[in-house]
């Protein structure tokens, strides 16, 4: 079931998505902090997971230089229901909107963030306004949501070496819906 789960990342993740880091690399990354940051199993596996989206949408790379806003935190949320629970797949699903609710609220984030994650947000809807920070404030997992976002925009270091993917496994096979 993991090899099913995971074959997205030994087609795609060799590609780029307008960042300086492969898709895997990126992932890796992201998870590696997770873990260092101390958070739970699920937030490790969302960390490892959140741009699943990228690797089965089928657009392929770099959509958003042509224009394109691909809901890949929905498209790979969506996929991964049937292997995770909610506490994994509701914070990637959140986590673009983390994005937007971090650039509204928190001064000098936006700054932070890379080219192609400014691109992505004008795509996405560009910063929230009051309506919307009320309510992502208010869903499950919106503060899961915005750790995994942090993890996100600090994942892409093209001189990181993460632990390989077969570390997860354990983490993965722990959260399995059976």
């Amino acid at each position: 079931m993991l090899q099913q789960l995971l074959k997205p990342y030994q087609q795609y993740g060799n590609l780029h998505y307008g960042e300086g880091v492969t898709e895997l690399a990126h992932a890796l990354q992201a998870a590696q902090l997770a873990h260092e940051a101390g958070e739970n199993e699920s937030l490790i596996a969302a960390a490892l997971l959140h741009d699943y989206g990228h690797l089965v949408h089928g657009l392929g790379e770099n959509i958003a230089e042509q224009g394109v806003d691909a809901n890949h935190e929905t498209v790979g949320a969506n996929a991964l229901e049937k292997w995770f629970p909610t506490s994994v797949t509701e914070p990637i699903r959140w986590h673009v909107a983390a994005k937007r609710y971090l650039c509204a609220t928190e001064l000098g984030y936006f700054d932070q963030l890379s080219p192609a994650s400014v691109l992505s947000l004008q795509l996405q809807g560009g910063p929230m306004n009051p309506e919307e920070l009320e309510e992502f404030s208010a869903r499950p997992f919106s503060e899961e949501a915005v750790r995994l976002r942090r993890y996100d925009d600090q994942a892409k270091s093209p001189s990181a070496n993460p632990p390989g993917l077969l570390t997860y496994y354990p983490v993965l096979k722990s959260l399995l819906v059976k």
